[in-house]
């Protein structure tokens, strides 16, 4: 149970019209701008570049945690009984939204060596071959991770469907892969790559509108990223660090809105992903 004197597991299930609300309006646009998204990659599959293999992975990854929200959204009107299912369903969230961040972090690394290296690049063999691999090789480490460490999403271990107990947090060795391998790696590894990019595009003598709009692009991606995962690991971290009072139902509701503002922030992403990567950047690796 959620707690060792109290049951919650009724008290804990009401309507949560403003997440239920809030998660329509990202199914929505997400819905629109990913399919959107794999329209285009469809119908240009015959001139696909390694690049191409990234942004197909990033547009699968963002549809995978579109096409699951109605059952989020279900969840806050009507409360899903906590089962096996919920536990695959917030297995799933974090398993696409962690292939989201890896793919965003291997097109930064690619675009970093095209613009640093372009006379290297256009010789490179197996370019394909070594994105399908890398994005195969992210999928099989977050399905490992996930497997491993299955039993912290279980039923007995949930407030709701969609919420973990606040008095069960999740095991540190997985706080720190999150926070660390999902989160400060790719971000220093984004930040570096989008800064090199930058100030290499910057000492090109060249006022075109092409270069403007991807130092845009690159400064836009780099932002969006910050903004929309920063919160969501702020919150992993302090999760653990707080101590949990004896009534944390009461108490703990300024740290529980936080957790769930930032997760519904960082679902916001999916929407962006497919804005910045498949139509801005098109013009550049079309």
């Amino acid at each position: 149970m959620c707690n060792t004197t109290t049951n919650f597991t009724t008290a804990s299930c009401k309507v949560d019209t403003l997440q239920g609300l809030a998660y329509s309006l990202v199914f929505l646009l997400g819905f629109l701008v990913n399919a959107a998204a794999l329209r285009a990659f469809i119908a240009k599959r015959a001139s696909w570049t390694d690049t191409h293999i990234y942004m197909l992975n990033l547009a699968v990854a963002d549809t995978a945690l579109i096409l699951f929200l109605p059952l989020r959204i279900y969840d806050a009107f009507f409360c899903l009984p906590k089962t096996l299912l919920c536990t695959f369903l917030m297995s799933l969230h974090f398993i696409n939204m962690y292939a989201s961040i890896l793919s965003t972090t291997a097109i930064s690394v690619q675009r970093y060596l095209v613009i640093r290296f372009p006379l290297q690049a256009r010789s490179w063999r197996k370019k394909k071959e070594t994105a399908f691999a890398v994005c195969l090789l992210f999928w099989g480490l977050l399905g490992t991770i996930c497997f491993i460490f299955r039993e912290d999403n279980y039923p007995n271990k949930l407030w709701t469907c969609y919420e973990r107990c606040k008095n069960r947090p999740l095991h540190r060795e997985l706080i720190v892969i999150l926070v660390f391998l999902g989160y400060v790696i790719p971000l220093f590894i984004i930040v570096f790559c989008s800064s090199c990019i930058i100030r290499i595009l910057l000492k090109v003598n060249d006022r075109s509108e092409d270069k403007q709009s991807t130092i845009g692009i690159v400064t836009a991606n780099m932002i969006v990223f910050i903004v929309c995962y920063t919160p969501i690991h702020v919150g992993f971290i302090v999760n653990v660090v707080i101590k949990l009072p004896e009534n944390w139902l009461i108490e703990y509701i300024p740290a529980h809105m936080y957790l769930l503002v930032s997760e519904w922030i960082a679902s916001t992403n999916c929407c962006f992903d497919s804005i910045s990567y498949y139509f801005l950047l098109k013009r550049f690796y079309s």
